[in-house]
């Protein structure tokens, strides 16, 4: 870097945390906006472009690395004086799940451990004689935020916290006993401490979050912070509520939470929960019912304060809206499911369709949960899984099955938020989705973004599964997936005609960026590893002008995170997961006290599939070595390291 009048050690840090970028591990800081002050600053330049350098994916010649999480990529910032700074990235964990971490009271608590509705531990008796307390291997959707006037004892610099959810745990201890969706998601705030001089953050109190006032919560996956700086939840796969009594699965769910099989009612499940932290590090959950039930995994509230785009991890899912009635309060608004026009493609390059909007339905959600609290789904309507050979019967797909429909006289609200999925397909909406996951927002640009876990069968033109009347119908298949974008506009109506009341409602959708189908290569990926493959988690920085992918691939041997340039059209692999661990917990924090955060966690390292076959035998004694025989999973964040400026006393 080009020398500034050879500034003192105070001026050089005063530089450096003036122009913050991310946190570094060294001691100094890094560099997005420039501002300086006192009597011995010199100028300072300011940000011209930062760029991302990716690393190469790691191989078995490293096995190492593919045994843990790996960075081995760099930022490069331009300012503009001519100088250049280089950062090195690298992961900070806070800790892994099943480590004990301090609860802020003199003692420790269970990272990542499952409570009963009564608040007492839940127990794995898999293993004769060896109980243990049930800790999740899978940490998710994770919140960075400050509070003003935040009271956590022992913070020595700022107060930081984040809100982690454990979106389920893969196995009991024995190994054998499946416990996916057995168990009621736990959720908590982590109080950081956050070092003025480097953006360093340490840990300092886990609080574990009471849910027992929500029902408990089912499956929580992907997450995010909203514009008034809550963490919104997620309650993905919702239970079916026409099968429950067969469900074992919600059965055991319900021993777990309740004590029982039968105590835990699946419209209480499925809907949007929301955390708020308080200034001592604690914090209250609420449930949004108003919001649909459906396959929630990222909800993306758009600057306006009010308009709530949502994500759909189901097949046969949809793209819904959320309009609230009033700014910063979601317990209350209207919901529309999207209608696709012709025209969406795998292509890029192709045009893309345009979206109307199918009004669903308005409702508070104190009245759903009174409506969740007593009705069965019979009341509601009639489902049938074999042709009726009646007309008053609608034919839908759900899940990728066939059923026929037929709504009860005056059910329309129940319908349109307990069961959603059926009464988006009822009324239309383009219900062919397969795994529309993360959601995020470029605000500059005025387009949000969706990714695509994998674009098949109901998704592609002239497979059985694929119904033409949703008027979705790609070119092509590609298990890889891809991301959509979606133009923002003003002055829409609904399909009835009525205003939407809101500036940003996606009018048309293409195709951003996509991954690209192999045969499989001599690691095993049958995804291309230089290519996004399975996209799920999406954050964009307006600062960074990137949009950040982390990965769910049945296709990568290791899953990755990437930075995307949505001006350069650069793309950079930012990380790589243990081998068989996915990439979530996904957030970016432009300015967090002067520092910029990129928070990243991985779930369930190890979760061997055909794609893993030549790299088993190596990998696996490293990730039971580094991860609790796999039953630990890491929850942290990306940092950063100076490599190209030294300080002067």
């Amino acid at each position: 870097m080009t020398q500034v009048s050879q500034p003192s050690r105070r001026q050089a840090l005063k530089f450096l945390s003036a122009t913050t970028l991310l946190p570094l591990s060294g001691g100094a800081a890094s560099l997005l906006s420039a501002c300086g002050g006192g009597s011995d600053d010199v100028a300072l330049p300011t940000l011209v472009s930062a760029t991302f350098k990716g690393m190469a994916a790691p191989t078995l010649s490293a096995a190492a690395a593919m045994a843990q999480t790996s960075v081995g990529s760099a930022l490069d910032v331009a300012l503009s004086d001519g100088s250049t700074q280089t950062f090195k990235l690298a992961y900070a964990p806070f800790f892994v799940t099943g480590d004990m971490v301090p609860d802020g009271q003199g003692g420790t608590v269970l990272a990542g451990g499952y409570y009963d509705i009564r608040n007492q531990p839940i127990m794995d008796n898999s293993v004769a004689d060896k109980p243990r307390q049930f800790f999740s291997d899978s940490p998710d959707g994770t919140s960075l935020l400050s509070l003003p006037n935040a009271t956590v004892a022992g913070i020595k610099g700022k107060a930081v916290f984040a809100v982690v959810q454990f979106e389920y745990t893969t196995w009991a201890q024995d190994g054998k006993t499946d416990m996916y969706g057995k168990l009621p998601s736990p959720i908590a705030v982590l109080s950081l401490d956050q070092d003025p001089n480097t953006g360093k953050l340490t840990l300092v109190k886990y609080h574990r979050v009471d849910t027992s006032s929500v029902h408990g919560l089912w499956i929580t996956c992907g997450s995010s912070l909203s514009p008034w700086g809550t963490h919104l939840s997620s309650e993905e796969y919702e239970p079916d509520a026409f099968t429950i009594a067969s469900n074992a699965q919600f059965k055991a769910y319900s021993k777990n939470l309740f004590g029982d099989e039968t105590t835990a009612k699946p419209y209480h499940y499925g809907h949007l929960p929301e955390v708020t932290v308080n200034p001592d590090g604690s914090a209250s959950i609420k449930k949004h019912y108003c919001l649909g039930r459906i396959s929630h995994e990222l909800i993306q509230v758009m600057p306006d304060n009010r308009t709530a785009l949502m994500g759909d991890d189901a097949t046969n899912g949809g793209l819904f809206l959320f309009v609230a009635d009033k700014e910063k309060d979601l317990s209350a608004g209207t919901l529309y499911v999207a209608r696709f026009a012709a025209g969406l493609s795998v292509d890029p390059a192709a045009a893309g369709a345009n979206i109307s909007w199918i009004k669903l339905g308005s409702a508070t959600s104190a009245e759903i949960e009174r409506m969740a609290d007593t009705l069965q789904p019979t009341d509601i309507m009639e489902v049938k899984t074999t042709d009726p050979q009646d007309a008053s019967f609608t034919k839908i797909w759900l899940g990728g099955k066939v059923q026929w429909v037929k709504l009860k006289p005056g059910m329309e609200k129940a319908a349109a938020f307990l069961e959603t999925h059926r009464y988006a397909a009822l009324m239309g909406g383009s219900m062919a989705f397969t795994k529309m996951e993360g959601t995020t927002v470029n605000i500059k640009d005025k387009v949000a973004y969706s990714a695509l876990q994998n674009i098949q069968t109901s998704m592609v033109k002239g497979h059985a599964a694929n119904n033409e009347a949703y008027n979705v119908g790609m070119d092509k298949a590609l298990v890889a997936g891809g991301i959509l974008a979606h133009s923002l506009s003003s002055g829409q109506k609904d399909t009835a005609g009525g205003a939407m009341a809101s500036d940003w409602v996606p009018s048309s959708s293409k195709m951003l960026i996509t991954g690209e189908d192999i045969s499989a290569d001599a690691l095993g990926n049958t995804g291309n590893p230089d290519k996004i493959a399975n996209p799920d988690n999406l954050k964009f920085s307006e600062k960074l002008r990137t949009l950040f992918i982390g990965e769910d691939s049945g296709q990568h041997v290791n899953n990755f995170v990437w930075a995307y340039n949505v001006d350069t059209k650069q793309l950079s692999r930012l990380m790589s997961m243990p081998a068989g661990a996915e990439a979530t917990g996904l957030g970016v924090v432009d300015d967090l006290n002067g520092w910029t955060y990129i928070t990243s966690n991985f779930q369930h390292p190890g979760d061997w599939t055909g794609i893993h076959g030549v790299v088993k035998s190596t990998l696996e004694p490293l990730i039971n070595a580094n991860y609790k025989n796999r039953f630990g999973a890491a929850v942290g964040y990306l940092t950063g390291e100076l490599s190209s400026i030294k300080l002067r006393k």
